[in-house]
Protein backbone atom coordinates (compact mmCIF):
# COMPACT_ATOMS: atom_id res chain seq x y z
CA UNK A 1 0.00 0.00 0.00
CA UNK A 2 2.76 2.46 0.95
CA UNK A 3 4.56 1.74 -2.31
CA UNK A 4 1.38 2.41 -4.28
CA UNK A 5 0.84 5.73 -2.49
CA UNK A 6 4.44 6.74 -3.17
CA UNK A 7 4.01 5.88 -6.83
CA UNK A 8 0.82 7.95 -7.11
CA UNK A 9 2.05 10.97 -5.19
CA UNK A 10 5.74 11.02 -6.00
CA UNK A 11 6.21 8.73 -9.01
CA UNK A 12 8.96 6.92 -7.12
CA UNK A 13 8.79 4.09 -4.61
CA UNK A 14 12.27 4.53 -3.10
CA UNK A 15 12.10 7.57 -0.84
CA UNK A 16 15.40 8.72 0.66
CA UNK A 17 16.76 11.79 2.39
CA UNK A 18 19.20 12.93 -0.27
CA UNK A 19 19.76 12.13 -3.93
CA UNK A 20 23.23 11.80 -5.45
CA UNK A 21 23.77 13.49 -8.80
CA UNK A 22 26.42 14.95 -11.02
CA UNK A 23 26.23 18.25 -12.87
CA UNK A 24 27.33 18.08 -16.48
CA UNK A 25 27.22 21.78 -17.41
CA UNK A 26 26.26 24.39 -14.82
CA UNK A 27 24.24 24.37 -11.61
CA UNK A 28 20.76 25.67 -12.47
CA UNK A 29 19.85 26.62 -8.91
CA UNK A 30 20.68 30.03 -7.45
CA UNK A 31 20.84 31.42 -3.93
CA UNK A 32 20.13 35.02 -2.92
CA UNK A 33 20.91 36.67 0.41
CA UNK A 34 18.89 39.70 1.45
CA UNK A 35 20.60 41.97 3.99
CA UNK A 36 18.03 44.49 5.19
CA UNK A 37 16.67 45.75 1.83
CA UNK A 38 19.66 44.85 -0.36
CA UNK A 39 19.78 41.54 -2.23
CA UNK A 40 22.94 39.73 -3.34
CA UNK A 41 23.38 36.59 -5.40
CA UNK A 42 25.59 34.31 -3.29
CA UNK A 43 25.12 31.00 -5.12
CA UNK A 44 28.80 30.07 -5.18
CA UNK A 45 29.62 31.78 -1.88
CA UNK A 46 27.29 30.06 0.60
CA UNK A 47 27.79 26.81 2.49
CA UNK A 48 25.98 24.87 5.19
CA UNK A 49 28.54 24.42 7.99
CA UNK A 50 26.55 23.11 10.98
CA UNK A 51 23.43 20.96 11.35
CA UNK A 52 22.36 21.63 14.93
CA UNK A 53 21.73 24.51 14.89
CA UNK A 54 21.67 24.94 11.12
CA UNK A 55 24.34 27.54 10.37
CA UNK A 56 25.37 28.93 6.98
CA UNK A 57 28.59 30.63 6.09
CA UNK A 58 28.22 33.30 3.41
CA UNK A 59 31.24 35.00 1.87
CA UNK A 60 30.74 38.70 1.14
CA UNK A 61 33.68 39.98 -0.93
CA UNK A 62 34.74 43.54 -0.23
CA UNK A 63 32.47 43.90 2.81
CA UNK A 64 34.06 45.46 5.90
CA UNK A 65 31.23 47.12 7.81
CA UNK A 66 31.05 44.51 10.56
CA UNK A 67 28.78 46.55 12.86
CA UNK A 68 26.27 46.90 10.03
CA UNK A 69 26.32 43.14 9.43
CA UNK A 70 25.87 42.33 13.12
CA UNK A 71 22.69 44.40 13.37
CA UNK A 72 21.20 43.54 9.97
CA UNK A 73 18.10 41.50 9.07
CA UNK A 74 18.81 38.41 6.94
CA UNK A 75 16.82 36.18 4.61
CA UNK A 76 17.97 33.66 2.04
CA UNK A 77 16.11 32.46 -1.07
CA UNK A 78 16.75 29.32 -3.10
CA UNK A 79 15.56 29.25 -6.71
CA UNK A 80 15.58 26.76 -9.55
CA UNK A 81 14.93 27.06 -13.26
CA UNK A 82 12.28 25.18 -15.21
CA UNK A 83 12.75 23.66 -18.65
CA UNK A 84 11.33 26.89 -20.09
CA UNK A 85 13.97 28.94 -18.28
CA UNK A 86 11.63 30.47 -15.68
CA UNK A 87 13.20 31.02 -12.25
CA UNK A 88 11.10 30.02 -9.25
CA UNK A 89 11.73 30.32 -5.50
CA UNK A 90 11.37 26.88 -3.92
CA UNK A 91 12.69 27.63 -0.43
CA UNK A 92 13.24 30.65 1.82
CA UNK A 93 14.92 31.06 5.20
CA UNK A 94 15.07 33.83 7.77
CA UNK A 95 18.36 33.92 9.66
CA UNK A 96 20.04 35.59 12.62
CA UNK A 97 23.60 36.86 12.79
CA UNK A 98 25.84 34.35 14.62
CA UNK A 99 29.47 35.37 14.10
CA UNK A 100 31.85 36.60 11.40
CA UNK A 101 35.41 36.15 10.21
CA UNK A 102 36.99 39.25 8.69
CA UNK A 103 39.57 38.96 5.93
CA UNK A 104 41.40 41.46 3.77
CA UNK A 105 39.31 40.32 0.80
CA UNK A 106 35.94 40.39 2.56
CA UNK A 107 34.03 38.79 5.41
CA UNK A 108 32.56 35.37 6.11
CA UNK A 109 29.28 36.02 7.90
CA UNK A 110 27.84 33.11 9.87
CA UNK A 111 24.05 32.98 9.97
CA UNK A 112 21.85 30.73 12.11
CA UNK A 113 18.54 29.57 10.63
CA UNK A 114 15.52 30.99 12.47
CA UNK A 115 12.60 29.78 10.32
CA UNK A 116 11.93 28.48 6.83
CA UNK A 117 9.38 27.96 4.07
CA UNK A 118 9.59 25.27 1.38
CA UNK A 119 7.61 25.02 -1.86
CA UNK A 120 8.96 21.92 -3.62
CA UNK A 121 5.66 20.04 -3.16
CA UNK A 122 2.22 20.90 -1.82
CA UNK A 123 1.88 20.98 1.97
CA UNK A 124 -0.04 17.67 2.13
CA UNK A 125 2.67 15.75 0.24
CA UNK A 126 5.46 17.42 2.23
CA UNK A 127 3.82 16.57 5.55
CA UNK A 128 3.20 13.00 4.40
CA UNK A 129 6.85 12.56 3.50
CA UNK A 130 7.97 14.06 6.79
CA UNK A 131 5.66 11.96 8.97
CA UNK A 132 6.54 8.71 7.17
CA UNK A 133 10.27 9.08 6.45
CA UNK A 134 11.90 12.07 8.17
CA UNK A 135 10.17 12.37 11.56
CA UNK A 136 12.74 11.35 14.14
CA UNK A 137 13.52 12.51 17.70
CA UNK A 138 16.38 14.58 16.32
CA UNK A 139 14.60 15.92 13.21
CA UNK A 140 11.73 18.37 13.63
CA UNK A 141 9.68 19.72 10.75
CA UNK A 142 11.55 23.02 11.12
CA UNK A 143 14.83 21.15 10.70
CA UNK A 144 13.48 19.41 7.61
CA UNK A 145 12.70 22.84 6.16
CA UNK A 146 16.22 24.05 6.97
CA UNK A 147 17.96 20.99 5.49
CA UNK A 148 15.75 20.76 2.40
CA UNK A 149 16.35 24.47 1.79
CA UNK A 150 20.12 24.11 2.19
CA UNK A 151 20.21 21.15 -0.20
CA UNK A 152 17.99 22.89 -2.71
CA UNK A 153 21.39 23.98 -3.98
CA UNK A 154 23.65 21.04 -4.96
CA UNK A 155 26.39 20.46 -2.37
CA UNK A 156 29.64 19.09 -3.76
CA UNK A 157 31.23 16.11 -2.00
CA UNK A 158 34.98 16.25 -1.39
CA UNK A 159 37.50 14.04 0.43
CA UNK A 160 39.40 15.13 3.55
CA UNK A 161 42.83 13.71 4.43
CA UNK A 162 44.82 14.01 7.65
CA UNK A 163 47.95 12.33 9.04
CA UNK A 164 50.01 12.61 12.20
CA UNK A 165 52.67 10.01 12.94
CA UNK A 166 51.10 6.56 12.52
CA UNK A 167 47.57 7.97 12.66
CA UNK A 168 45.71 8.97 9.51
CA UNK A 169 42.15 9.43 8.32
CA UNK A 170 40.39 9.88 4.98
CA UNK A 171 36.69 10.71 4.87
CA UNK A 172 34.08 12.51 2.69
CA UNK A 173 32.44 15.87 3.45
CA UNK A 174 29.93 18.26 1.90
CA UNK A 175 29.83 20.84 4.73
CA UNK A 176 32.70 22.90 3.34
CA UNK A 177 33.43 25.63 0.85
CA UNK A 178 36.18 27.20 -1.22
CA UNK A 179 36.76 30.96 -1.18
CA UNK A 180 38.80 31.54 -4.31
CA UNK A 181 39.60 35.29 -4.15
CA UNK A 182 41.44 34.93 -0.83
CA UNK A 183 42.62 31.34 -1.42
CA UNK A 184 40.77 30.28 1.73
CA UNK A 185 38.72 27.23 2.72
CA UNK A 186 36.03 26.77 5.36
CA UNK A 187 34.98 23.44 6.88
CA UNK A 188 32.26 22.30 9.26
CA UNK A 189 33.42 19.14 11.08
CA UNK A 190 31.22 17.28 13.53
CA UNK A 191 32.58 17.16 17.07
CA UNK A 192 32.29 13.36 17.03
CA UNK A 193 34.78 13.12 14.16
CA UNK A 194 37.78 11.17 15.47
CA UNK A 195 40.26 13.35 13.57
CA UNK A 196 38.95 16.76 14.65
CA UNK A 197 41.08 17.31 17.76
CA UNK A 198 44.24 16.24 15.93
CA UNK A 199 43.47 18.50 12.96
CA UNK A 200 43.02 21.48 15.28
CA UNK A 201 46.19 20.65 17.22
CA UNK A 202 48.41 20.31 14.14
CA UNK A 203 46.60 22.96 12.06
CA UNK A 204 46.80 20.97 8.84
CA UNK A 205 44.25 19.39 6.51
CA UNK A 206 43.94 18.35 2.87
CA UNK A 207 40.83 18.59 0.71
CA UNK A 208 40.57 16.67 -2.57
CA UNK A 209 38.27 16.98 -5.56
CA UNK A 210 36.86 13.57 -6.47
CA UNK A 211 35.13 12.06 -9.53
CA UNK A 212 31.54 10.89 -9.18
CA UNK A 213 32.46 7.46 -10.58
CA UNK A 214 33.97 6.61 -7.17
CA UNK A 215 30.69 7.17 -5.31
CA UNK A 216 30.62 3.73 -3.66
CA UNK A 217 34.23 4.01 -2.50
CA UNK A 218 33.60 7.55 -1.23
CA UNK A 219 30.61 6.44 0.84
CA UNK A 220 32.52 3.53 2.35
CA UNK A 221 35.03 6.08 3.61
CA UNK A 222 32.16 7.72 5.50
CA UNK A 223 32.56 5.17 8.32
CA UNK A 224 35.93 6.79 9.10
CA UNK A 225 34.14 9.81 10.63
CA UNK A 226 33.46 7.96 13.88
CA UNK A 227 35.53 4.78 13.82
CA UNK A 228 38.81 5.85 12.24
CA UNK A 229 40.56 4.33 9.24
CA UNK A 230 42.03 0.83 8.84
CA UNK A 231 45.76 0.27 8.28
CA UNK A 232 46.60 2.08 5.06
CA UNK A 233 47.69 -1.16 3.37
CA UNK A 234 44.16 -2.51 3.87
CA UNK A 235 42.46 0.32 1.98
CA UNK A 236 40.75 -0.89 -1.23
CA UNK A 237 42.81 1.59 -3.30
CA UNK A 238 46.33 2.95 -3.54
CA UNK A 239 47.37 6.24 -1.98
CA UNK A 240 49.98 8.85 -2.76
CA UNK A 241 51.68 11.23 -0.33
CA UNK A 242 50.95 14.94 -0.69
CA UNK A 243 53.80 17.24 -1.71
CA UNK A 244 54.17 19.37 1.45
CA UNK A 245 52.36 17.64 4.33
CA UNK A 246 53.02 14.03 3.32
CA UNK A 247 49.37 13.12 3.98
CA UNK A 248 47.77 10.12 2.25
CA UNK A 249 45.59 11.00 -0.74
CA UNK A 250 43.65 8.42 -2.81
CA UNK A 251 45.38 7.93 -6.15
CA UNK A 252 42.06 8.43 -8.00
CA UNK A 253 41.38 12.03 -6.90
CA UNK A 254 41.39 14.81 -9.50
CA UNK A 255 43.34 17.31 -7.39
CA UNK A 256 44.10 18.28 -3.82
CA UNK A 257 44.84 21.37 -1.73
CA UNK A 258 47.05 21.44 1.37
CA UNK A 259 45.58 23.86 3.90
CA UNK A 260 46.77 25.45 7.14
CA UNK A 261 44.02 26.01 9.73
CA UNK A 262 44.21 29.54 11.14
CA UNK A 263 40.93 29.88 13.09
CA UNK A 264 38.22 27.73 14.67
CA UNK A 265 34.71 28.56 15.92
CA UNK A 266 32.36 26.23 17.79
CA UNK A 267 29.04 26.37 15.93
CA UNK A 268 27.14 23.72 17.92
CA UNK A 269 27.16 20.17 16.60
CA UNK A 270 30.04 21.14 14.29
CA UNK A 271 33.33 22.99 14.58
CA UNK A 272 34.18 25.59 11.95
CA UNK A 273 37.74 25.43 10.60
CA UNK A 274 39.01 28.42 8.62
CA UNK A 275 42.09 27.75 6.53
CA UNK A 276 44.61 29.17 4.09
CA UNK A 277 45.59 27.15 1.01
CA UNK A 278 49.35 26.50 1.05
CA UNK A 279 49.73 24.24 -1.97
CA UNK A 280 47.62 22.87 -4.81
CA UNK A 281 48.30 19.85 -6.98
CA UNK A 282 46.30 18.75 -10.04
CA UNK A 283 46.57 15.05 -10.86
CA UNK A 284 44.00 14.43 -13.58
CA UNK A 285 41.13 16.16 -15.37
CA UNK A 286 37.70 16.00 -13.80
CA UNK A 287 35.00 13.85 -15.39
CA UNK A 288 32.33 15.34 -13.12
CA UNK A 289 31.87 15.78 -9.40
CA UNK A 290 29.50 14.10 -6.94
CA UNK A 291 26.75 16.31 -5.47
CA UNK A 292 24.02 15.90 -2.86
CA UNK A 293 20.59 17.42 -3.33
CA UNK A 294 17.61 17.04 -1.04
CA UNK A 295 15.03 14.50 -2.11
CA UNK A 296 12.37 17.23 -2.20
CA UNK A 297 14.40 19.04 -4.86
CA UNK A 298 14.78 15.75 -6.73
CA UNK A 299 11.00 15.26 -6.71
CA UNK A 300 10.44 18.83 -7.88
CA UNK A 301 12.97 18.44 -10.71
CA UNK A 302 11.40 15.12 -11.70
CA UNK A 303 7.94 16.71 -11.92
CA UNK A 304 9.36 19.40 -14.24
CA UNK A 305 11.51 17.07 -16.35
CA UNK A 306 14.79 18.82 -15.48
CA UNK A 307 16.65 16.15 -13.49
CA UNK A 308 20.40 16.18 -13.02
CA UNK A 309 22.04 12.87 -14.04
CA UNK A 310 21.68 10.44 -11.15
CA UNK A 311 24.80 8.76 -9.76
Amino acid sequence: MIGAINQILFGDTQIREYATVTVKDIIREKVYLKINETEYEVSQNQWLLCLNPAVFGVWLPGQNNIKHLQKARYSMFFTTVSASGKEKTIAALTLDFFENISDEAGVLVLLKVKAGRIHHLNLFSTRLLYNKYYKKPQTSFEQLKAFSSAYSYPRRVRIISFKEGDYYNIFPMDLLGEIKPGNKYVFGLRHTNTALAKIIQTGKIIVSEVPFEYKDTIYKLGSHHSSGAPPVEKLPFKVIESEQFGFYVPDWVNSYKEISIIKTINLGSHMLLWGQVQNECELKKSTGHLFHIHYLLYLYQKSKGVLYPAV
